[in-house]
């Protein structure tokens, strides 16, 4: 009897310290994957756009404060990506489609930016933009020619990008929203555009006060 009491004391002993581990590890139940548990990181961390210079499809050089006062909604990418990509860019064009016009441009940007400078000149873009119906301008597609200067979003941002070596990448998805004041306020994902949207004009709304 003894036996069976000090059995079912370990077996609880065990089951609670394993709950303890997960809770901590989890991020207090709140991040079930690594994934999760950066983004939740992220967003508290909230990081400020580094200062770096882009490159768009139009052969555009300018700095981050090009879009001063204005929120960017960011997407990262490549152009010969096979997988991932073309459904994250399809519904970054569902969540520019959705908002109101009047907050196109005078509130928001958006901002699709490939981590491939090597492949990815003005031109590539150009043409990747079409797939898309992006107009260059209210959705810019642009990359970052200084390598240095990519890392450092890269690694600012949380986006993990692993080259194979047959000029290909694996790599994480998401849609970023960025401030006016260039910090990094949402992680959101573009597996969802609706949801996005949603956030998205909840945000303008508010900054309007409406």
């Amino acid at each position: 009897m003894k036996k069976l009491e000090h059995n079912t004391i370990a077996i609880i002993v065990v089951l609670l310290f394993g709950c303890v581990l997960f809770y901590v590890g989890t991020d207090g139940f709140r991040a079930f994957t690594a994934e999760t548990a950066r983004v939740n990181q992220l967003i508290k961390e909230k990081p400020k756009f580094p200062d770096v210079t882009f490159e768009d499809s139009f052969g555009r050089k300018y700095s981050f404060s090009e879009f001063e006062n204005k929120y960017v909604f960011i997407t990262f990418f490549y152009t010969a990506c096979t997988t991932v990509c073309i459904q994250l860019e399809v519904n970054m064009g569902k969540v520019y489609d959705m908002l109101p016009e009047q907050y196109i441009d005078e509130d928001i940007v958006f901002l699709s930016i490939s981590f491939d400078p090597e492949k990815d000149d003005p031109a590539t873009l150009s043409r990747y933009k079409d797939y898309f119906n992006s107009d260059g301008e209210t959705w810019r597609m642009a990359t970052i020619p200084d390598q240095k200067e990519l890392d450092s979003l890269l690694q600012e941002f949380g986006v993990i990008v692993i080259p194979d070596g047959k000029g290909h990448f694996a790599h994480n998805s998401a849609f970023y929203i960025v401030d006016k004041q260039g910090f990094l306020t949402n992680v959101l994902d573009y597996r969802d555009p609706e949801t996005a949207a949603d956030v998205v004009k909840t945000i303008l709304e508010n900054d309007k006060g409406e």
